[in-house]
């Protein structure tokens, strides 16, 4: 059974009828108490890092998803998610994470474009991956859904995904048994269930 993370940030909907459509077990859960008992865990995420810090602290919610990583079981965070995996975000200041991942979330810089392109990133781009469980039987390059203004900065030994978008960016990490993607997998057709259904093998 899969988890999924409410926390009023999220765009819940599309994600559960992408579960839906693959006849996998997901359950949208509000309490944290309760993110122990899933065999997964995926945080959603589309709105203000700094927001949905204070939304996951109002009751408890971002320790217990450190607990549900501390104790090895699978974490996906997608989009917004994938940034509060990290340890900081420059977005409309500077705001902690979940500290899951070394690395910080910061604004695409247009003065290092190599042409004009405007911010957010938004529509079909490609990922070029390295080999993770998450896209298993995947090729080595194909297109995802992206919306974002914001991206990961980090080690590269945690970079399972790039794309290029002015420059080139990290869009997928892993550490151990926690996984971030910032394209939207439940809107990225056929290749995004794929992922999500990788991820509930796992």
């Amino acid at each position: 059974m899969v988890g999924i993370v409410n926390y009023n940030m999220g765009n819940l909907a599309s994600v559960v009828n992408a579960f839906e459509k693959l006849n996998i077990k997901a359950e949208v859960q509000s309490n944290p108490d309760k993110l122990s008992s899933y065999d997964k865990l995926l945080l959603p995420g589309v709105g203000a890092f700094g927001d949905a810090m204070e939304h996951l602290k109002s009751n408890g919610m971002d320790e217990a998803i450190k607990d549900f990583a501390n104790s090895q079981k699978p974490l996906l965070g997608i989009c917004l998610g994938m940034q509060l995996l990290f340890e900081t975000s420059q977005e409309f200041g500077s705001h902690k994470g979940l500290g899951l991942i070394n690395g910080e979330i910061v604004k695409f810089d247009e003065s290092n474009f190599d042409h004009k392109l405007k911010v957010p990133h938004m529509g079909w781009n490609e990922i070029f991956i390295k080999q993770s469980p998450l896209f298993d039987g995947m090729n080595e390059d194909f297109y995802l859904y992206f919306v974002h203004s914001y991206h990961a900065v980090c080690d590269d030994r945690y970079a399972i995904g790039k794309t290029h978008y002015g420059y080139q960016f990290v869009s997928a990490v892993q550490k151990e048994n926690i996984f971030g993607i910032q394209p939207h997998p439940e809107k990225s057709h056929e290749n995004g269930l794929k992922i999500l259904t990788n991820f509930a093998k796992l």
